[in-house]
C-alpha cells in the first residue's frame, strides 16, 4: 500500500512538472477536453440519427458539430463587428484641438491650486505644455514594427492554436473515450474498478460544471442585455455578451464586464450636457449591480457549490491559488482541476478503507 501511495506521488508529480514544462500543449489538451465534452452530446446525437436506413458516419456528426460551433462564433462576431466601426469612425472624426482646449481648463486650474500652496514653482501653463510634450514624445516613440510584429505573432500563435485544439478535439469524438480507456490501460488490475470509479465521478462531476457554466453564461446575457435595452443603452447585446464570458473569470469577471459597459457608453453617447454622462453610468452599474445580485445569491451556489460538491470556502481558496500560480488562465482552471484533484484523493481514500485488495497489501 505505501509502494502504491509512493508511486501514485511520483506520476503526480511528474505529470505536473511536465504540465508545465509543456505549457502550450497541457493548455491545448484542456481547451480540447472542454470543447469535447461540450460537443459530444451533438455529435453522439448526430451519429445515431438515422439517414437512409443507416446512422451518420461519426466523423461527418464532428464536422457539423464543428459547423454549428463556427456559425455560432461568426454569429457572436458580427455582434461586436458594428462596435468596433463605430469607435473607428468616432476616433477617426475627433475633434482633438477641441479635446485639448477642453483639457486645458481642469489642468490650468489644477496648476493654479498647486501654486496657490507652493506645491510647484513653475510658469503659467506649462504644467499643460509638459503634459502635451510628454504625450507626443510617448507617442513617437512607440515602435510601431515591434507592435506589428507583436500583433503577426500573437495572430500565428493564435491560428497555431487554433488548428492542434481541433485537431485534438476531432479525434477525442472519433475515438470516444480514446483517453479514458488508454489511461486506465496502463492502471494495474488491482485498481482497475478503483481508477473507473474515480473516472466516472470525475467526469460526472466535471459535466455537472461545464453545463452549469453554460446556463449561467446565459442567464447572465439575457439578463444583462434586457436590462441595458430597457435602460436605453447602445449595443446592449454586446456589452451582455462580453460581460457573460468575462464573468467566467471569478471576482475580477465581473468587474471587467462593468467596466466595458460604461466605456462603451461613453464613447458611443451624445451627451449635451455633463450629468447625462454621471446618469447613463448609474444606469448601467444599477443594471450590473441587480445582475450580480442575482448571480452571487442563485446561480453559483448552484454551480460551484452544488455541481463540483464543494463547500464555498474551499472554491474561494481555490480560484485564489489558481491566481497565484497562473494567473487569469489559473482562476478559470482552478475549480475543474481542484475538482479532479479532490474526487481522485477522496475515491483513493474510500478505496483504502473499503476495498480488500488494500487490506490484503496493508
Amino acid at each position: 500500500m505505501q509502494r502504491f501511495f509512493i508511486h501514485l506521488t511520483l506520476f503526480i508529480a511528474g505529470f505536473i512538472l511536465f504540465a508545465w514544462y509543456f505549457s502550450n500543449i497541457t493548455v491545448y489538451l484542456v481547451l480540447s477536453l472542454i470543447l469535447a465534452a461540450l460537443l459530444r452530446p451533438l455529435t453522439n446525437r448526430l451519429h445515431n440519427f438515422h439517414l437512409l436506413g443507416q446512422h451518420i458516419p461519426r466523423w461527418l456528426a464532428i464536422l457539423v458539430s464543428f459547423s454549428a460551433i463556427i456559425f455560432l462564433s461568426v454569429l457572436l462576431g458580427l455582434l461586436f463587428f458594428p462596435l468596433i466601426n463605430n469607435q473607428i469612425l468616432v476616433l477617426s472624426s475627433l475633434d482633438y484641438e477641441g479635446i485639448y482646449e477642453q483639457i486645458q481648463t481642469p489642468v490650468d486650474r489644477l496648476e493654479d491650486w498647486l501654486v496657490r500652496y507652493q506645491l510647484i514653482d513653475t510658469p503659467r501653463g506649462s504644467l499643460f505644455e509638459q503634459i502635451q510634450s510628454s504625450v507626443i514624445e510617448m507617442v513617437a516613440g512607440m515602435d510601431f514594427g515591434q507592435f506589428i510584429s507583436t500583433i503577426i505573432n500573437t495572430t500565428s500563435s493564435l491560428f497555431v492554436g487554433i488548428i492542434a485544439v481541433s485537431f485534438i478535439t476531432f479525434f477525442l469524438l472519433l475515438e470516444n473515450g480514446l483517453l479514458r480507456r488508454n489511461i486506465l490501460q496502463l492502471t494495474p488490475n488491482p485498481y482497475f474498478e478503483l481508477s473507473v470509479a474515480t473516472f466516472t465521478k470525475v467526469e460526472k462531476l466535471l459535466s455537472n460544471y461545464l453545463s452549469g457554466l453554460l446556463i449561467q453564461v446565459i442567464a447572465i446575457f439575457s439578463m444583462a442585455s434586457l436590462g441595458l435595452s430597457i435602460v436605453g443603452i447602445e449595443y446592449a447585446l454586446t456589452i451582455a455578451l462580453f460581460a457573460a464570458i468575462s464573468n467566467l473569470i471569478p471576482y475580477a469577471g465581473p468587474i471587467l464586464g462593468a467596466s466595458f459597459g460604461i466605456i462603451v457608453g461613453i464613447s458611443t453617447g451624445n451627451f449635451t450636457e455633463g450629468n447625462e454622462v454621471s446618469y447613463m453610468i448609474v444606469k448601467i452599474l444599477s443594471v450590473f449591480a441587480v445582475v450580480q445580485v442575482t448571480d452571487n445569491i442563485f446561480l453559483q451556489p448552484l454551480i460551484f457549490s452544488k455541481s463540483v460538491k464543494a463547500h464555498p470556502l474551499e472554491i474561494f481558496v481555490v480560484i485564489f491559488a489558481g491566481a497565484k500560480i497562473a494567473g487569469v488562465v489559473g482562476m478559470i482552471f482552478a475549480i475543474p482541476v481542484y475538482t479532479i484533484f479532490r474526487v481522485s484523493v477522496m475515491e483513493f481514500y474510500q478505496g483504502y478503507k473499503s476495498y480488500q485488495i488494500f487490506k490484503i497489501k496493508s
